[in-house]
């Protein structure tokens, strides 16, 4: 027998997939004071310039303007699930986006912790990080 989702797991999907929606369009305000809690730590992996843990709403949000600078706008995803806990969420998703004549389309797994409806942590698990780390070096 399936189990119901808690409260919790509905107001986490939920969350993430208003921050998805806020992501693509551009309207970062939505992250940094509605989803973000001040305190976020964000953790991007590989060995590339955009790589690393950000500490901060503010710190993160620049992070994410700064790869649609790097990528002169064409970052972009699309998420094809997201799944909940009462403690977190994670996103399956493609992420795709062009730089310097090269280009990548990667599959990958998006793990967020929530408290009081507010993303503290995030963890970006790249399929190939080796792909993104040769797009942004």
């Amino acid at each position: 027998m399936a189990e119901s989702a808690t409260d919790n797991a509905v107001t986490n999907i939920a969350a993430l997939r208003r921050g998805y929606e806020a992501f693509q369009t551009g309207n970062l305000d939505v992250l940094r004071d509605e989803l973000f809690d001040a305190d976020i730590v964000w953790h991007s992996p590989g060995r590339n310039p955009l790589s690393g843990d950000f500490k901060g709403a503010d710190a993160v949000i620049a992070s994410f303007v700064r790869q649609a600078e790097e990528t002169a706008g064409t970052f972009k995803v699309e998420v094809h699930d997201i799944l909940g806990s009462d403690d977190h969420a994670v996103a399956l998703a493609t992420a795709s986006a062009q730089r310097n004549g090269k280009s990548i389309s990667e599959p990958y797994a998006h793990v967020c912790h929530f408290r009081d409806g507010k993303l503290t942590e995030a963890w970006i698990l790249n399929y190939d990080t080796y792909k993104v780390d040769e797009l942004y070096s």
